[in-house]
């Protein structure tokens, strides 16, 4: 006869595993608000006191912090793709590894509109709290996203 304890998980366990669901499904509407264009769904994942580190100038925190800094970026690359390639997750903490891809449409960083395409890898490790992401770290390739535009290096 089988344990029975080895095919039910303990109310402990369930719980955990709950709370990791809850935490996977904030992450992955953390991105879907890149990929699909809509700032709002930012408000889903975050929680109200969110960390973005490290802060572009002027930015706060919380989930409406970021918004005018998603709709300008939208404004530029209006195609943009966040891709998820690696979720790395234990309760409490994740590390993601995607690429943002889109077409250079608008001024972006000051740099008129060029019309070429960019592939950005990123790097964010998260820190989750009750279902949603509490602190973000992350590190973009923007020198890559620069040069892919044209204007790395800068001209002389």
């Amino acid at each position: 006869m089988a344990n029975i304890d080895a095919v039910i998980p303990t109310a402990p366990a369930a719980a955990a595993a709950t709370a990791v669901q809850a935490e996977r499904a904030a992450l992955l509407t953390f991105y879907r608000a890149f990929s699909e264009r809509r700032p709002e769904l930012i408000d889903e994942a975050v929680t109200q006191d969110w960390e973005d580190i490290p802060l572009p100038p002027g930015q706060g925190v919380g989930p409406e912090s970021v918004k005018p800094i998603l709709r300008a970026f939208f404004k530029a690359f209006p195609d943009v793709k966040l891709e998820v390639l690696d979720i790395l997750q234990e309760p409490g903490r994740a590390a993601v590894r995607s690429v943002l891809t889109g077409t250079h449409r608008d001024t972006f960083l000051g740099v008129a509109p060029s019309g070429r395409e960019i592939s950005v890898p990123c790097h964010d490790f998260h820190a989750l709290r009750e279902g949603r992401i509490a602190r973000t770290w992350h590190l973009e390739d923007w020198f890559t996203a620069l040069a892919q535009i044209g204007a790395w290096p800068p001209a002389p």
